[in-house]
């Protein structure tokens, strides 16, 4: 089947989860009033957030991948994720409470942990000369133990109730009850959409090795820097709204290689698409399947990409 055939079929699929996951669940007993307030004021946003934050992990998933030619690199490896978790452990045990511009500053401090975390692993990793992928990969890793030790550390710090509220949070979580959070989200995946569509020839060239991007007059130094940092402060942002939520960006973009191959001008909105749609499912899943109340969705997309990391890690050693 011809990519641009594969590329519908998942878009009208995205689609159809997009506009019926709402409704499921719903109890029809209720007012019609109280069912429309729920929809619009709840359900709807709840439904857009998760589609804008699985499309913009799917993504920056497929750009690591890309320029580290890992299919086990993600931005939550460079320590993204424990650097926005950090922050937003400091701003729960020190009871801090503050708003920036009408944005919670639990958030704030969430997004300056992630800025932090981008800047060490920068920094470090210019102490060598040249860009080497492989030095950024060990560079991110060693920040987030380290970060994570420090959360660790923070948690040991505080009283029961903040514990448990910093254990929730790193969980990730999309309960999302207003329109706020989206337009907050909104800008920083748009850039990063924007920018990985603009490069995906670049993508395609990095794929095929450093000499090669280089002989089609490609600035490959340049083009990673800006990938690194766009994708790093979209995840950021993200793990700021929601917590950190894995796997999303490992998972997707190979399924969708899979289906559509490996050209990004067709594999990046369909990682884009269905990223988003994914993490609807899961996000739907978690909220059903106890309800009332709910799982964290960070807990559904760990149990389904543990097999998945297994599966990839045992295909590498073939």
């Amino acid at each position: 089947m011809k990519p641009a055939h594969i590329l519908t079929i998942i878009a009208l699929a995205s689609i159809a989860i997009l506009v019926t996951s709402p409704y499921l669940g719903l109890i029809h007993s209720l007012d019609a009033e109280i069912q429309r307030h729920i929809l619009t004021q709840i359900r709807i946003p709840r439904v857009l957030f998760a589609f804008v934050a699985g499309a913009g992990l799917a993504l920056c998933g497929m750009v690591f991948q890309a320029m580290f030619n890992n299919p086990l690199a993600t931005p939550f490896t460079l320590g993204v994720a424990s650097g926005a978790s950090l922050g937003a452990a400091i701003y729960v045990t020190f009871g801090l409470t503050f708003s920036l511009i009408g944005i919670d500053g639990g958030t704030l401090s969430a997004f300056v942990g992630a800025l932090l975390a981008i800047s060490f692993v920068y920094s470090i990793s210019r102490f060598r000369s040249g860009f080497s992928t492989e030095t950024l990969l060990l560079t991110g890793v060693a920040i987030s133990f380290f970060f994570s030790s420090l959360i660790l550390f923070t948690q040991y710090l505080s009283n029961v109730t903040d514990s448990f509220r910093i254990l929730r949070w790193l969980m990730g979580s999309l309960n999302i009850v207003a329109y706020r959070d989206l337009l907050q989200l909104l800008p920083f995946v748009s850039i990063c959409i924007a920018v990985i569509l603009w490069l995906t020839r670049e993508l395609n060239l990095l794929m095929a090795g450093d000499d090669l991007a280089l002989s089609r007059g490609v600035s490959v130094q340049k083009v990673r820097y800006i990938l690194f940092f766009t994708t790093s402060l979209c995840v950021g942002a993200i793990v700021a709204l929601c917590g950190p939520i894995g796997f999303v960006g490992m998972m997707i973009p190979h399924i969708c290689r899979l289906l559509i191959g490996n050209d990004h001008r067709w594999l990046a909105p369909a990682t884009l698409l269905f990223g988003g749609a994914f993490l609807i499912v899961c996000d739907t899943i978690a909220r059903l399947i106890i309800a009332p109340a709910e799982i964290p969705v960070g807990v559904i997309t760990t149990l389904l990409g543990g097999p998945f990391f297994l599966w990839l890690l045992i295909k590498s050693k073939t």
